[in-house]
């Protein structure tokens, strides 16, 4: 009796197994069309976008000889003949073909003049060469006799780079394929990265300090008045973006309504510069942030019971005791999740900082949108978009670490 118990036992066991399974199964195929179209439509296309940061074809396709020639080569001396001849025979394809101009517009990202270089050598190779390869090109341009402009086509013989990833973080690679600091005069994007975590730093400061009196506000209301104010926080959802952040210049320009205030009541005597520098960014982020602080504090806090705190003043501890031991502890979860939402979208702000900000306040989606559309240099455009992608990924984990460590805690 007990085997044949424990064996019905083991069959209902693998039987309910498998109707688990069977109902996972069922669960995974209904969200198949739903994966399946976010696959296509967003992890797709930002995959294929990001992969451009490391692909380089272009110089290979076009000049495949030289290319090949190079790969052996050390970066410490100018190349061997055959590396001479090989690129001239690469260009009189180039140019019958009329290929030449993607290859060019590639080297000239690393080292600026070497389209000019590539269509003038291209107007003036002869069409045979009898003597030697390397005088005939250093006659056209001595620009042919330096290391640098031989190791731009080395770094360009992918199909896979770094040097666009490099160029991203102010690095290069020099002629014998060591990184190296890029030249002080064109240091710009560690500054660029640095600024845009400055600037969405301080906004998300901002927001916190402004939402969560806000939020603590609301969560103390009830019936219609706390249905007027919450409607108020979320009005700013139902704006276009770009129609908010016009406001602020109409507001905060020479002859806008703040000045104009400002010079009625006598508080100043000249009108203010409020627009297109860093004040206006500010202004006009924290304006369009500022509902994503309050509502998870919002939610937050209408779930703290209101008999916490006066239990906790009831034994004796004072308002901010009170507040500070047993009401803000339970408000963590909501400033976390505030604090997070708000500095993961201001680090991807574009329209804003463009609009309301000057030369030295655009963030690093500016570039990234410069680079795509005006330069269509996509492998920079990408290269930037990895490195803003990858530090919020950082940022995110960091997060998850903290809340990962209070848990414990309070475990």
């Amino acid at each position: 009796m007990p085997a044949a118990a424990a064996l019905r036992d083991r069959g209902l066991a693998r039987g309910l197994a498998r109707a688990e399974r069977a109902t996972k199964l069922r669960a995974f195929a209904l969200t198949l069309p739903l994966l399946a179209f976010l696959l296509i439509t967003f992890v797709g296309p930002i995959a294929a976008l990001l992969a451009k940061s490391v692909v380089d074809t272009d110089v290979a396709r076009v000049l495949p000889r030289v290319t090949a020639a190079l790969r052996g080569w050390d970066g410490r001396t100018l190349p061997a003949d055959r590396a001479w001849s090989a690129l001239a025979d690469d260009i009189r394809e180039a140019r019958a073909e009329g290929t030449l101009a993607s290859a060019a517009t590639r080297l000239n990202y690393d080292v600026t003049g070497y389209r000019s270089l590539m269509f003038s050598t291209a107007r003036r190779l002869p069409d045979r060469i009898d003597g030697n390869p390397r005088e005939t090109f250093v006659a056209i341009d001595p620009m042919w006799d330096q290391l640098e402009t031989w190791g731009a086509l080395r770094r360009a013989a992918g199909p896979v780079t770094d040097f666009f990833l490099l160029a991203a973080l102010d690095l290069k690679r020099d002629a014998g394929g060591r990184v190296v600091p890029e030249n002080e005069d064109e240091v710009v994007f560690r500054m660029i990265l640095g600024r845009t975590l400055w600037i969405a730093a301080v906004v998300t400061l901002a927001c916190l300090l402004l939402g969560y009196p806000t939020a603590w506000y609301l969560s103390r209301q009830s019936g219609r008045k706390a249905a007027v104010l919450l409607f108020l926080v979320l009005l700013p959802f139902w704006t276009s973006l770009l129609v908010r952040t016009v406001a602020w210049v109409v507001l905060l320009q020479r002859e806008g309504v703040v000045n104009d205030a400002l010079l009625t009541t006598g508080l100043v005597a000249q009108p203010l510069k409020m627009i297109f520098n860093r004040f206006a960014v500010y202004v006009a982020m924290v304006h369009v942030l500022l509902p994503f602080m309050i509502l998870p504090l919002y939610s937050v806090m209408k779930a703290i019971p209101a008999t916490y705190v006066r239990a906790a003043a009831s034994l004796g501890a004072p308002p901010f005791v009170a507040w500070l031991r047993v009401y803000f502890p339970q408000t963590l979860p909501g400033i976390g999740a505030g604090v997070l939402m708000v500095f993961i979208q201001a680090l991807g702000y574009y329209v804003t900082p463009a609009l309301v900000g000057g030369a030295d306040d655009q963030m690093i989606s500016y570039f990234i949108a410069f680079y795509a559309s005006r330069t269509i240099n996509w492998g920079m455009a990408a290269a930037l978009a990895l490195i803003l992608l990858t530090a919020t990924m950082a940022l995110y984990a960091v997060y998850q670490r903290l809340v990962g460590i209070d848990r414990m805690r309070l475990a």
